[in-house]
């Protein structure tokens, strides 16, 4: 990982678009910071798209799709998302009909899948020692999500425990800075960006990978670490650093929120810089 100050202007200067992770990225002590919200904003007023990706629910995720100047925030791994100011396809109530909501998988694939994952997640309560459904659980739609780091502790065995019940099950699993994720269907942050960018833009993201960065801060980050060209951890992703098979090209200074807040400075000197 070499220091955010090696990303060479000319790279930062074609930068179009960032993706970036939630949780311990933009946010600190489970809330955005001033810094980091004004460095969406920033990035917005430059004619920047900005989308977060996140594995933390739908729910949890609509009142920060309303308030925070973003394109759209991708949640539970890619399954779902809650696009800003679209018209039509299932507008959300309670006074959020600026919001839309779009899914991978249909209704029927959605609500047998859930049914399967409530079953998978008692079992991993019932066997693993510590283990408890995460808080957010409530605005779940597509996945399930034990807490190993938010309000409680889990040990890495522990850890490693939950994500092996669920892989026996036939789910996906992966493992953020809070959660222990898990959910069928061959969705994932990746693939969630790529669905995104057609739905929104009608573009194709593989043709225009160098145009975007993704900034993140954990072991769930790693394919978009590995896909991106220009990806960049915020600092705190030190400490999962010996569990990363990829790791960032770029590495902040400050850690979660002061460190998004630099990648979004970086990005906006270079347009702003001469040649």
């Amino acid at each position: 990982m070499l220091p955010l100050a090696s990303w060479p202007t000319a790279d930062r200067r074609h930068i179009t678009g960032v993706f970036t992770d939630i949780d311990d990225t933009l946010t600190t002590e489970g809330a955005i910071t001033a810094d980091a919200l004004q460095a969406l904003a920033d990035l917005k007023a430059a004619g920047l798209q900005v989308i977060p990706i996140t594995g933390r629910p739908v729910g949890w995720s609509e009142p920060f799709a309303t308030s925070w100047p973003v394109d759209a925030i991708v949640a539970e791994n890619g399954a779902v998302a809650l696009i800003s100011g679209q018209i039509g396809l299932q507008p959300l109530s309670g006074g959020r009909e600026q919001l839309s909501k779009r899914y991978q998988q249909d209704e029927a694939t959605r609500l047998a899948n859930y049914a399967r994952m409530q079953q998978v997640a008692a079992r991993v309560v019932r066997e693993v020692p510590g283990a408890v459904i995460s808080q957010d659980s409530a605005g779940r739609e597509t996945d399930i999500a034990i807490d190993h780091s938010e309000f409680v502790h889990l040990p890495p065995a522990a850890i490693a425990q939950a994500v092996q019940i669920m892989q026996s099950e036939g789910m996906n699993a992966t493992v953020s800075s809070i959660h222990i994720n898990g959910w069928f269907g061959a969705h994932n942050k990746l693939e969630g960006a790529r669905w995104i960018v057609g739905e929104l833009f009608g573009r194709d993201l593989a043709a225009e990978m160098t145009n975007w960065v993704y900034v993140g801060d954990s072991t769930n980050d790693q394919l978009m670490f590995e896909a991106f060209p220009h990806s960049v951890g915020v600092a705190n992703i030190r400490r999962f650093e010996a569990e990363l098979s990829h790791k960032p090209r770029y590495i902040t200074k400050g850690e979660r929120g002061a460190g998004f807040a630099e990648v979004a400075a970086a990005l906006l000197a270079a347009r702003h810089s001469p040649g």
